[in-house]
């Protein structure tokens, strides 16, 4: 594997917040890598400082080969940065958008269109609109485009769905998959499905590591039962839960509520008996496969614990 990204013991404070924290990944070339975490986990500062726009306050960070403190004036040209808010022109068109972004890295939108073509081909009709009238979803799509107009060996999306519909959300990862046979790509995320999209992932909380793996592995590496329990009164079920002896963890997730137990053997009998006994009859609970997002809640808990 040809590493793009190379990162060792990363460290980076902004005052009293100590916003990453040991930070050490590698990213291959032609891959397609996620890093995944919930708002203020660090995902933002990390993007940042491999775009060469935080220094590190200690640590080695190499893009491409280069130093990001250092060469970063040799970085800047290979990247393209799409951040987390939408950072366009509003008051230029589509096209012109595009058109300026390619003037400022010395090309043309004809010269690479063909690397664009999957994604502005969507916004293409539209191309006389004015930035600032178009949906979240094209605005989404324009911005990949700019960022993609100068060919670079490495695209760095933070958070580029946050906001969008849930159609759009998966026409961006469908782009995504086309796009990395031609450019490495690291995307931030607070959607945990996803996670499931990229090649491999890294989970990131309060500014740590917690796990990188491919998806299926991290899966795998959930080891509890898990149980999916539910009743109509969802606020009484989880209170109940939760103070039950034996629970570990209770997360809610779409229309019922995950649970993992303490014990090897859970007694869901016994559990039935408690619930019954605080008011809550007819409990539905049902084994559940972990998915991704359980994998995440329990490396986190496994961290609460450990601290």
């Amino acid at each position: 594997m040809n590493p793009i990204i190379q990162i060792n013991n990363l460290n980076k404070s902004f005052g009293q917040v100590h916003a990453l924290k040991s930070i050490s990944l590698e990213v291959n070339e032609s891959e397609l890598f996620g890093i995944i975490g919930p708002d203020g986990a660090g995902k933002t500062t990390l993007f940042r400082t491999l775009a060469t726009l935080y220094t590190p306050d200690s640590g080695n960070v190499s893009v491409l080969g280069y130093d990001v403190v250092r060469d970063y004036k040799k970085i800047r040209p290979l990247l393209g940065y799409m951040p987390g808010r939408f950072s366009l022109y509003q008051d230029l068109t589509v096209e012109e958008n595009i058109r300026f972004f390619a003037s400022v890295f010395g090309t043309t939108l004809e010269e690479n269109y063909k690397l664009v073509e999957p994604v502005y081909r969507q916004i293409e009709p539209f191309k006389n609109r004015l930035a600032g009238d178009l949906s979240g979803g094209m605005k989404q799509k324009l911005a990949l485009s700019c960022a993609l107009i100068h060919k670079p060996r490495l695209l760095i999306l933070d958070e580029p769905t946050t906001g969008v519909d849930a159609v759009s959300r998966v026409e961006f990862w469908d782009m995504l998959a086309i796009l990395v046979k031609d450019v490495t790509i690291i995307v931030a995320t607070p959607y945990m499905d996803e996670a499931r999209r990229c090649n491999r992932v890294a989970f990131i909380q309060e500014g740590e590591i917690l796990q990188v793996d491919t998806p299926e592995a991290i899966v795998k590496s959930f080891k509890k039962p898990l149980f999916g329990v539910s009743h109509k009164n969802r606020f009484k079920l989880i209170r109940a839960l939760k103070n039950y002896p034996y629970s570990e963890s209770v997360h809610t997730f779409g229309d019922s509520i995950h649970y993992t137990d303490q014990r090897d053997l859970p007694d869901l009998d016994g559990l039935k008996t408690y619930l019954h006994d605080m008011g809550l009859e007819n409990v539905e609970i049902g084994t559940l496969i972990p998915g991704i997002e359980d994998s995440f809640m329990a490396l986190v808990l496994k961290e609460a614990n450990h601290a």
